[in-house]
């Protein structure tokens, strides 16, 4: 543990410095696990999917805008929502619940991941 004396050597440390930053009041954030972030068989593309997935689950009470909304929100394609949707269910580190004609699927984050069946 730093003294008091030690902050302001800490402060001249520092690569990043939030001053008068406030992620609550603006707009929230989203923690993302370390093991999304660390993987390196991820695509960036499917940890920013992940990270809105996540998002959306504790922000919207679990309603899921749909594939081009969250295209939209991020800022990429719906092509590249897709596939990284497909790479994370591909991983394990998403489950895709179909629920049938003219329904919307539900997503299922895993923090553990289950190792698929070879058929």
């Amino acid at each position: 543990m730093e003294k008091l004396s030690d902050l302001g050597h800490f402060k001249a440390r520092q690569n990043i410095i939030l001053e008068g930053f406030d992620p609550v009041s603006s707009g929230g954030f989203t923690q993302v696990p370390n093991f999304i972030l660390n993987n390196n068989k991820l695509t960036s593309n499917a940890k920013v999917v992940y990270a809105k997935l996540l998002s959306y689950a504790w922000h919207n009470d679990r309603v899921f805008p749909g594939q081009e909304r969250m295209a939209e929100d991020i800022g990429i394609s719906q092509q590249t929502v897709s596939r990284a949707i497909i790479e994370l269910e591909t991983i394990g580190y998403l489950e895709i619940q179909r629920r049938g004609q003219g329904l919307t699927n539900r997503y299922v984050l895993r923090h553990t991941v289950k190792q698929k069946i070879k058929k």
